[in-house]
């Protein structure tokens, strides 16, 4: 069984700073791709950025510049930086791992349970 633990989400004034951290543990072979996705309300689940386990990085059009997305593959976290946050930024982030459970196992994707941030002007 596998856990991921999302924290680091809450309130922030416009122009602030948040920093996501998303922890995997349980019957974990090896991690491949870590990433976050948000969604805000009444809108579709959508990409924020992406990290391979070598530490290839790929981010949406809309957080480049702002965002980073780091892990640490020791800890089986990955994190998210936001800064100059925007009241637009306001949405649930999730976390999603691609992990295989064994050598010869395939790989699966699992999510967490989200964890808001709220951007007040």
């Amino acid at each position: 069984q596998v856990q991921l633990v999302e924290s680091g989400g809450g309130w922030v004034q416009a122009g602030g700073s948040l920093r996501l951290s998303c922890a995997a543990s349980g019957s974990i072979f090896s991690i491949n791709a870590m990433g976050w996705y948000r969604q805000a309300p009444g809108k579709q689940r959508e990409l924020v950025a992406t990290i391979t386990s070598g530490g290839r990085t790929n981010y949406a059009d809309s957080w480049k510049g702002r965002f980073t997305i780091s892990r640490d593959n020791a800890k089986n976290t990955v994190y998210l930086q936001m800064n100059s946050l925007k009241p637009e930024d306001t949405a649930v982030y999730y976390c999603n791992v691609e992990f295989r459970i064994r050598r010869d196992g395939y790989y699966q994707n699992y999510w967490g349970q989200g964890t808001q941030v709220t951007v007040s002007t």
